[in-house]
């Protein structure tokens, strides 16, 4: 009896090739595999295109965020690392990483915020943490490969921004060098406020149609989000 079921493991084992994997699987490595490369395309574009910076911002996290949302969290992974190394070859060991700050990041905490149904309040405040400090360690980065502190072309913005308040308002104060700093971050956190909504926007319009759902906005955002998505 013994040696009946031995046989019948060696003639079903022989039955099927070595390494051989199952459709989902190789779905799951085919949908990796070109969700990833088609970020690291868009990464290019935005690094190098004169034009076009917006568009390519908002569509960059995109693809990693649909790639979560339909095989789960840890191709999703796998994604973010094989952007970062097609980068590394195509971009160099610095400026390849750069996709991580905010963009590699914020895909992962989408996805993974809406693959559990949180609350677009929870993926929205987190995503704007996420990517006002990415922004700032993607200017840390370049500062230090320009060898000039990026910085000061944003303090200078917020400096501009608080006079002209200042102008208009007709307050008799004086601007000091803290309050300049608080204007340049506070520039920055608005752009991630309108960046981060304007991804949850896209998805919740674009990701039904390609069989991935995300969470429904909340009642306050409807009026923002009026478009149905179906």
């Amino acid at each position: 009896m013994n040696w009946q079921k031995l046989r019948e493991l060696k003639i079903s084992s022989r039955s099927k090739p070595l390494g051989s994997c199952s459709r989902s699987q190789a779905l799951t490595i085919m949908e990796t595999s070109y969700l990833a490369a088609a970020s690291s395309l868009v990464w290019v574009a935005l690094y190098y295109l004169p034009i076009g910076g917006a568009i390519f911002r908002i569509v960059l996290p995109m693809p990693l965020i649909l790639l979560q949302l339909r095989r789960g969290f840890r191709p999703g992974i796998e994604g973010v690392f094989l952007s970062v190394f097609l980068l590394i070859a195509l971009m160099g060991p610095i400026r390849g990483p750069l996709i991580m700050f905010p963009y590699g990041f914020l895909s992962l905490w989408l996805g993974w915020s809406w693959r559990r149904g949180l609350s677009w309040w929870i993926s929205w405040g987190y995503g704007v943490l996420i990517g006002t400090f990415g922004f700032l360690m993607r200017v840390i980065v370049l500062s230090l490969l320009v060898g000039e502190n990026l910085w000061v072309v944003i303090t200078r913005a917020g400096s501009n921004l608080l006079e002209k308040f200042i102008d208009l308002s007709n307050l008799p104060i004086n601007t000091e060098l803290w309050q300049v700093q608080l204007m340049a971050l506070s520039l920055v956190v608005i752009q991630e406020l309108v960046y981060v909504l304007t991804i949850h926007a896209l998805a919740f319009w674009i990701f039904p149609r390609l069989k991935a759902n995300i969470p429904n906005p909340p009642k306050l955002l409807n009026t923002l989000v009026s478009l149905d998505p179906l």
